[in-house]
């Protein structure tokens, strides 16, 4: 889908140095994008996908050797020999296997006590390469809404150091999407935001919890902490707070992913914005371009998508016509 998204870009637009990704997700839009563009704006207000940004993007300081040596420290550890601790006590025998879940804690808690001993790259490469190492490991369908129930067999936990670039002209943000719509500038700004209502905070809530490590009291049988970081998008309100978001951007170009999975018989996938609803939208904005691509979506349930679709709308941004329409919202701006 990469592909297909910029070779549509590199068609529908001109003379552009600066790409904005406002809900980076994965980040595998943003990365290629690096490759492109002189300044690319990163943003998602999950904490661990902001970590894992930093590691992979960010333009700092880092020693390649030490941090290698951290990680052959963490290989070497024999986890018969540990305790229980946090991470263990709630996540052990349910998201990994007891022996596991005991050295993902005291790895965890190691390197919170190192952290002023490394800079801010050495940490979120640290980080991010036991996100990615665990998550080979885990006891799920792909994401941590739940566990499968059965007996886990362990698996030899192996860290492995993720591949590191230091881009200059990165940029990176955690912040709510309309929030930096506000203040952000670039040449195109592309939009990808959660349609349906599974939030992704709950998704990830392992991650989250593992990233942040403020060891909150977790409820449920998938133990989880208090709702944090929940998306308007996910909700009723979606529809308006696109509106807000598009109504208040600074570029020249917005294109905008969208897929057809409003059509699945699961409530949770049906989708908060309708396809008519973007295209409306848009379209007060500027001159509007549609391209559509077959698509198999990610789907770790019960849900059938028939002629699933993957939208991609590229708005030649008129702000004369976007004021315009969008005069109230933009009322003491």
């Amino acid at each position: 889908m990469v592909d297909w998204i910029f070779n549509i870009i590199a068609t529908e637009t001109e003379n552009v140095h600066s790409f904005c990704d406002l809900f980076a997700g994965t980040g595998a839009v943003a990365n290629r994008a690096f490759t492109l563009y002189d300044r690319v704006v990163v943003n998602d207000f999950l904490h661990s996908n902001n970590i894992i940004y930093k590691a992979f993007f960010q333009d700092s300081t880092w020693s390649k050797s030490k941090v290698l040596e951290l990680l052959d420290r963490y290989n070497s550890i024999d986890p018969n020999t540990l305790s229980d601790n946090y991470f263990s006590l709630n996540y052990g025998d349910k998201f990994f296997d007891m022996k596991t879940s005991r050295l993902i804690g005291y790895i965890r808690e190691d390197l919170a006590s190192r952290r002023l001993y490394l800079t801010e790259k050495e940490y979120a490469v640290v980080l991010a390469s036991l996100i990615y190492s665990i998550d080979r490991l885990a006891n799920t369908l792909g994401h941590y809404e739940a566990y499968i129930k059965k007996a886990i067999a362990p698996r030899k936990l192996i860290i492995r150091m993720i591949d590191v670039n230091n881009f200059k002209g990165a940029e990176i943000y955690q912040e709510d999407a309309n929030n930096l719509a506000r203040r952000v500038q670039a040449d195109v700004v592309y939009i990808d935001p959660p349609y349906n209502s599974r939030q992704y905070s709950r998704f990830y809530h392992l991650l989250e919890t593992l990233v942040q490590w403020t060891k909150p009291e977790l409820f449920g049988s998938a133990m989880k902490p208090k709702e944090e970081n929940m998306s308007n998008y996910c909700r009723r309100s979606a529809f308006a707070a696109f509106q807000d978001l598009i109504a208040h951007i600074d570029a020249r170009y917005l294109v905008v992913s969208y897929n057809n999975t409003y059509k699945s018989k699961s409530s949770s996938s049906e989708n908060k914005i309708k396809l008519e609803q973007i295209e409306e939208a848009l379209n007060n904005c500027g001159e509007t371009h549609i391209f559509e691509h077959a698509h198999s979506p990610f789907n770790s349930g019960k849900t059938e998508f028939k002629d699933h679709k993957e939208y991609l709308f590229v708005t030649h941004v008129n702000n004369e016509r976007r004021n315009r329409a969008f005069s109230t919202l933009l009322r003491g701006r």
